[in-house]
């Protein structure tokens, strides 16, 4: 049983206030509710307090709607589903036309915020609680470390300068504070990494696998630091995870998305946000995921809701995979492909004109009452570490080299055993060797919501956002589709949600917005 199926208990809830907060602190409470005064007074309070603050993860403000924008954003995929408005939150963002009112936009923030509060209330109350196993204790500051780290590095990456709390706001007066430097912002997502790291236990067992390890955290800082752009560490700290963390790759790239494939200990997984289906049905912000139907082909009668074909893969990013890839169909459905039916997917559907759609996260109906689906969702895989020190040493020969690094990625995808060298798909030193790594990083992690970000850090280089994105625009209006916009300095950051602006006079707008 996977330990988020009951993380957030009510007494959580209230924490939404944290933002667009006009409700008063100081009200007083009926007896009979749980609150600070009466909790955080055992471990299992610690343990569902710590749970709590994973909850966000699941929900619309994350990777139930949110992230799933970081593709459309980039050269992966448009937004599809229906004509007119269908999914307007998307087609602003893929038109880079976004207004400070974006559903995207404001639900990231606020989710995030609502993650990384709950986590300070964890680092503030639970050193307090009495009687508490040591390993316990410890293990649960280490998850809300590493939580808070995980949401600010998304509040960072997507709008710039953000507030930075550390404590839980006393009063509406800590509520309503300044966006602190981005560089502050990234010194506390370290610090709180490298605690998480001492903190955190390797692995986990029953019905805690799935909670952040030491490994995930270290995983996570290489991925901060590649971002920062402090190579020699980003590099120290993947090596780490290839080398301690016990981590293997999947012999079949496709295995890293199956249910029976979850939280595996053995494997390629260091962190994933937990789902379970049958739980709420059609509510994005429970347990169970909306991908399965969201990205499920439109109207081809293949998951419960017959599919509403969001996310579809864009032809430059589908013919872009190289003969023999296997990636490809693990990740593409693409015209002529068989469905579970025996139907045959079409050249052209409803959102998707040259019938492609994404097959990375689709389950089918494994119970054609239940609309949402139990997959996981990896937010950190070891193939990524590896990526990582290719990008980060550049093409270096040697078992930690970023040759051998990068050629274990693609003798997999390729379907061949990882350490042994291949004339066929192996990459030498050439003059291209980061363009090569960042276009790996592109077929590797597709789908996994990470592509924006990428083309943002590297923006100032021909494989940044502007550029790509101008050339990708311009490539679609030769196909005759002409919705993706072209994006400028503004669009290197999201809109502040004009709900917070309203709400806290502190915070200023992001320039061009």
């Amino acid at each position: 049983m996977k330990f988020t199926k009951y993380a957030c208990g009510a007494f959580l809830l209230s924490l939404g206030l944290f933002t667009g907060c006009t409700q008063k602190f100081l009200e007083e409470a009926p007896a009979d509710q749980v609150t600070d005064a009466n909790f955080y007074q055992t471990q299992q309070d610690a343990i569902q307090a710590t749970n709590a603050a994973y909850s966000e993860l699941t929900k619309e403000g994350q990777y139930n709607l949110a992230m799933w924008a970081f593709d459309i954003m980039a050269d992966i995929s448009v937004t599809g589903g229906d004509d007119g408005n269908d999914g307007i939150e998307y087609k602003q963002l893929e038109a880079f036309s976004i207004p400070s009112t974006n559903v995207v936009a404001t639900r990231l923030w606020g989710s995030c915020f609502i993650g990384l509060q709950r986590a300070n209330l964890v680092l503030q109350k639970v050193p307090n609680i009495p009687n508490m196993d040591a390993a316990i204790q410890r293990r649960c500051l280490g998850e809300a470390q590493f939580l808070r780290a995980k949401y600010y590095f998304d509040l960072v990456r997507a709008y710039g300068d953000v507030p930075l709390f550390t404590t839980p706001p006393a009063g509406p007066s800590e509520v309503n504070i300044p966006r602190s430097p981005a560089a502050d912002v990234y010194a506390q997502i370290e610090k709180d990494l490298l605690a998480a790291i001492g903190n955190l236990p390797t692995s986990y067992s029953g019905a805690d696998l799935g909670r952040a390890t030491k490994w995930a955290a270290t995983g996570l800082l290489a991925k901060v630091y590649l971002t920062e752009g402090k190579k020699t560490e980003a590099a120290q700290q993947a090596l780490a995870v290839i080398k301690n963390s016990g981590k293997t790759m999947w012999a079949n790239y496709a295995d890293n998305f199956k249910i029976a494939n979850e939280n595996n200990n053995a494997k390629e997984s260091l962190f994933e946000v937990q789902y379970v289906s049958g739980r709420n049905q059609y509510d994005r912000n429970q347990v169970g995921s909306a991908m399965n139907e969201f990205f499920g082909p439109r109207g081809a009668n293949q998951t419960p809701g017959s599919g509403y074909g969001f996310n579809i893969p864009e032809p430059d990013f589908v013919n872009g995979y190289e003969t023999g890839d296997t990636r490809k169909d693990a990740t593409i459905w693409k015209p002529g492909d068989t469905y579970p039916d025996g139907t045959k997917a079409a050249a052209r559907a409803t959102g998707s004109p040259f019938g492609y759609n994404c097959k990375k996260w689709f389950i089918g109906k494994v119970d054609t009452n239940i609309w949402d689906s139990g997959l996981n969702v990896p937010v950190l895989r070891l193939a990524e570490m590896y990526l990582i020190v290719a990008e980060a040493v550049g093409p270096t020969g040697g078992a930690d080299g970023g040759l051998e690094c990068i050629n274990k990625v693609r003798r997999r995808a390729f379907g061949l055993d990882i350490n042994t060298p291949s004339a066929a798909v192996d990459l030498t030193a050439t003059a291209d060797f980061n363009d090569r790594v960042i276009r790996e990083r592109k077929y590797e992690l597709a789908f996994e919501f990470d592509r924006w970000f990428d083309l943002k850090r590297l923006n100032g280089t021909k494989n940044g956002l502007i550029p790509v994105m101008t050339a990708q625009a311009a490539y679609l209006r030769t196909l005759g589709i002409t919705q993706r916009g072209i994006p400028t300095e503004k669009n290197l950051v999201l809109p502040i949600p004009q709900s917070e602006l309203d709400a806290n006079p502190g915070l200023k707008q992001n320039p061009g917005y």
